[in-house]
């Protein structure tokens, strides 16, 4: 087997400066076509090997990227991982995840470990708690790039990743309308949250177009604790002007309204109807199987992490613009909302 040679003999054979190589050899518009060209046609006679781990040191790139998740329960945020994934390995780059459970204290720490340089680049959905947004602002001063997916803050001038909420909100609530629902209740977690504010708001809507009166007490507003849902699920179930019909705005709320319904007498879809936005892969296993409204999650992930590779490896060349990028959701109609 021929040994490769060094960058600083691959530049002398060429009578060049090696910073002129190793440019040549990056594709810097610096350096003319021709040029390139040479240097290119030399590496390949004389078997020269750039060595990854020697020029990610010297250029102070981890080659990893960093995504911070609220919680792993939900197959959302599993599925957005993998289209982040499957793009970064194809360009040689690998993942730090992290969760924050749904604790800004946790999402603070996380950030300001990420400010020493453990990863190039982020991508991020922030908790249902997060109000101020000082370390994340931190974080874009420092010129770290980062990408926000899902649940986003829209002070913070990047690209942000989303899909269409209000709309698949409004056209979940009209189905139900549509399927003889008269009492229709919104059940979501969070007041403050980009996505259950733009939920909120196409419910609203939905219900506004049929000239009805907005119930506040059909909106429910649970927590991130299972049993507690469930619980409370059952008791506002079981008051005397229960609903008929349920948008729930996570998969976690729907599956707790599964549970709350079996300590019932009530019975999906006779008594209840029911969709939510799911991406679980069981919706359809379910007894009855759930009507849902899916994310296009690995499309997010795929996107996040093409647009931060352009920005990793041509960064003169690719910016994170201020902008929100809407891929459409999709409903699926199941046995959950139609008559029996």
């Amino acid at each position: 087997m021929i040994s490769g040679i060094s960058l600083k003999e691959l530049a002398a054979e060429l009578n060049l400066a090696p910073s002129t190589v190793s440019r040549a050899l990056n594709d810097s518009y610096e350096i003319s076509e021709a040029t390139k060209k040479k240097v290119i046609s030399m590496a390949e006679k004389l078997n020269y090997h750039a060595n990854p781990f020697a020029r990610s040191l010297r250029e102070n790139k981890s080659k990893t990227i960093a995504v911070i998740i609220p919680e792993r329960i939900n197959s959302f945020f599993a599925q957005v991982m993998d289209g982040i994934e499957e793009i970064a390995q194809e360009h040689g780059y690998h993942l730090l995840v992290y969760n924050t459970h749904e604790d800004t204290e946790r999402e603070r720490k996380i950030v300001n470990l990420l400010l020493n340089g453990r990863a190039d680049a982020i991508v991020m959905s922030v908790t249902s708690q997060t109000s101020d947004i000082s370390h994340l602002r931190k974080l874009h001063d420092r010129g770290l790039p980062i990408i926000f997916f899902d649940r986003i803050r829209a002070e913070i001038p990047t690209t942000k990743f989303i899909t269409n909420d209000y709309e698949s909100a409004y056209e979940g609530t009209k189905h139900l309308i549509k399927q003889g629902c008269k009492r229709i209740a919104l059940f979501t977690l969070c007041k403050d949250l980009s996505i259950s504010q733009e939920r909120q708001r196409g419910y609203n809507d939905a219900i506004k177009s049929e000239g009805w009166e907005l119930d506040p007490g059909l909106t429910l507003y649970c927590s991130h604790n299972e049993e507690i849902n469930v619980k409370l699920i059952e008791e506002f179930l079981q008051s005397p002007d229960r609903p008929d019909g349920i948008l729930s705005s996570v998969e976690k709320l729907a599956f707790a309204t599964y549970h709350a319904v079996k300590r019932t007498k009530l019975r999906i879809p006779s008594d209840l109807k029911l969709i939510s936005f799911s991406n679980s892969s069981i919706a359809g296993l379910l007894n009855p199987s759930l009507s849902t409204i899916t994310q296009p999650a690995l499309s997010i992930g795929n996107e996040c992490a093409e647009l931060l590779i352009k920005k990793l490896t041509k960064p003169l060349h690719y910016d994170l613009i201020d902008q929100v990028v809407t891929i459409p959701s999709k409903i699926t109609i199941r046995e959950s909302t139609l008559g029996e």
